[in-house]
């Protein structure tokens, strides 16, 4: 069997295997204004997800700028409000790194980095992180995420279980890559790609510039340095980051 359909027969044994979960695993997010395959929720990623984010703020150096951290908690606040949640039930913790970089966990927590502010020039700029980081939880990305990536592993594991000696082999080796590339990767990049577009949303809801999110993004690809091609990449480039809020901007008739 070739490599190339080995990775298909790990990928469709996954497919089909959840065939029928699918049927009652889905639900329609109104947000993104499609069908989801959840196996959970983001309630039942938060217990896990806390538990890291408190061994985080165990081990990772936390900001003690005052300036900074006021400054996310406020942003923070005004974009988790414009998203329908409780702002005080949400924390926003800055922490000592020079990559810039955002994240959010289940369980209404916000980390960002220092070096997020080496390309954030504004509030505006900064809303449009944070709005992006609300989206993700608005749009269940972490528990679609954590479906997808349930189904693939067992659904490679019924294809190692049918097949034998090099065979089997093979499957191991390449099928987890194929499940990759086919399936994992590109919901991934379509995550982030609907978070920069609700992102867009929440900020200018807000109060905030839309067309700033455009001016991060184009900050961000300043800094230049080379990264996997985007087909490998769990996030999209900037060019298609930035051309595809320019066009979402353009039809919502944001400024």
């Amino acid at each position: 069997m070739k490599r190339a359909n080995l990775m298909k027969f790990g990928i469709a044994s996954a497919m089909v295997l959840f065939g029928g979960a699918a049927l009652v695993g889905c639900e329609t997010n109104e947000t993104l204004g499609r069908s989801q395959f959840l196996l959970v929720d983001n309630a039942d990623l938060a217990p896990t997800a806390l538990q890291g984010w408190s061994e985080m703020l165990k081990t990772a150096k936390v900001s003690r700028d005052v300036s900074l951290n006021n400054r996310v908690r406020t942003v923070g606040a005004k974009i988790v409000t414009a998203a329908g949640y409780n702002a005080s039930e949400w924390e926003y913790v800055v922490f000592e790194n020079d990559q810039p970089n955002a994240f959010v966990i289940p369980g209404n927590k916000i980390g960002v980095n220092t070096g997020m502010f080496k390309v954030v020039k504004n509030d505006d700029q900064l809303a449009a992180v944070l709005g992006h980081e609300a989206a993700h939880i608005i749009g269940k990305h972490a528990a679609e995420r954590y479906s997808q990536q349930s189904a693939a592993q067992i659904g490679l594991q019924v294809a190692v279980g049918a097949t034998e000696g090099r065979v089997q082999q093979a499957v191991a080796n390449y099928g987890g890559l194929g499940a990759q590339l086919g399936l994992l990767l590109p919901y991934s990049r379509k995550h982030e790609l609907e978070a920069d577009k609700i992102g867009v949303d929440i900020m200018v809801r807000a109060g905030y510039r839309a067309s700033e999110a455009v001016a991060l993004w184009r900050n961000m690809q300043a800094q230049g340095g080379a990264g996997n091609p985007e087909f490998m990449s769990t996030h999209p480039s900037e060019a298609t980051r930035i051309s595809q809020l320019e066009a979402y901007i353009q039809q919502r008739g944001y400024k």
